[in-house]
């Protein structure tokens, strides 16, 4: 492989999709909500305290798909042989998460 692991949609699965795309439009509705602070002349610190519990709600969500991630994708590459690529390509993620 070229140092990217590959998947295919039938490797794609997420364990709990409603509540993700639940918890998802409940963070969407926090952003707008942060855009109508902002567009109402709210008070900065109570527009960076929400903008601090969108990036939460974020990391949250992406923690949950790390763990699918993890447990379905990258399992089922090291079965397959194809370890070293998933690992690779998860860390890089995962160094992506944490800047």
């Amino acid at each position: 492989m070229s140092g990217k692991a590959k998947h295919s949609a039938a490797h794609v699965h997420q364990p709990d999709k409603a509540a993700l795309q639940k918890r998802l439009a409940r963070i969407e509705g926090q952003v707008r909500g942060v855009a109508a602070m902002v567009q109402e002349d709210r008070y900065c610190i109570d527009i960076l305290t929400q903008i601090a519990a969108v990036r939460s709600a974020l990391s949250s969500v992406s923690i949950e798909l790390l763990r699918n991630h993890t447990q379905g994708c990258v399992a089922h590459a090291i079965e397959g042989g194809d370890g070293r690529a998933s690992i690779d390509e998860l860390m890089t993620v995962v160094e992506r998460l944490t800047r």
